[in-house]
């Protein structure tokens, strides 16, 4: 005796294959699509918004210490102004860094830090760049140091609580300088003075090579993002430039 299925001719039974089938291609492109979409998305993120970078050096303790991760606006500085007091993250502008060799990386890991790099996730470029605190905007003439060891711009002496000096010293960087800052360009020191080379060490060891051009400039620095116990915004100190008045401002 043969039972009859709704739907189908006598004896035949119908079958839910191809339909599956056809869920599972659709599901696929769809998880492929999100996917693709999201490495654009974290793509143009990484590359006109914002950035991580990790700190590769003492020069900006007790401000940020070794290996922290941070977050840098890269709408600085054409879309938002630099203001004095700022963190910003820039390349080298000449003579900064020493060459490093950088010993070959495990390929597995390589490729994992290179994907992570792409959608801005991880910063394997970070040994390339640098990071102080602007101290001297274009027109600024910045001093160091003054009757209490403090710089000063623009006539305005700074009392600064973010630094690091040596044990013993008064002063707040080993260097002495009275400079100008020129067009297009910062005056940079970093918030551990006597372990930086910065724009100071650079006008004492280098001269001519002092300034960061404003087109090296990658970002701000807005917030630490790693580890958590270190999460915060970066501070840029208004009340320390409160009475500086320059070409700026």
């Amino acid at each position: 005796m043969t039972h009859k299925i709704d739907g189908a001719p006598d004896g035949t039974l119908r079958s839910d294959e191809p339909r599956r089938s056809r869920g599972v291609k659709l599901f696929i492109r769809d998880i492929l699509l999100i996917f693709l979409a999201a490495l654009l998305i974290s793509f143009l993120i990484k590359t006109f918004l914002i950035r991580s970078f990790y700190i590769p050096s003492e020069s900006m303790e007790n401000t940020l210490i070794t290996n922290d991760r941070i977050i840098v606006n890269q709408l600085s500085p054409e879309l938002m102004p630099i203001k004095h007091g700022d963190v910003v993250v820039f390349k080298d502008p000449g003579g900064w860094l020493d060459p490093v060799i950088e010993p070959e990386p495990n390929p597995v890991a390589g490729a994992i830090d290179s994907a992570l790099g792409f959608v801005g996730l991880s910063a394997p470029d970070s040994n390339d760049h640098l990071i102080k605190r602007v101290i001297g905007l274009p027109g600024d003439h910045v001093i160091c140091c003054d009757d209490f060891g403090h710089v000063t711009v623009n006539g305005v002496s700074l009392d600064e609580p973010y630094i690091v000096v040596e044990a013993g010293s008064v002063n707040a960087t080993p260097e002495t300088f009275d400079i100008t800052v020129p067009a297009n360009s910062l005056w940079v020191l970093g918030d551990n003075r006597y372990l930086s080379a910065d724009s100071a060490y650079h006008h004492e060891k280098d001269p001519g090579h002092e300034f960061v051009p404003y087109s090296d400039v990658v970002g701000r620095a807005v917030l630490i993002s790693w580890p958590i116990s270190r999460w915060g915004l970066l501070d840029d100190y208004p009340t320390v430039f409160r009475d500086v008045v320059g070409e700026n401002e």
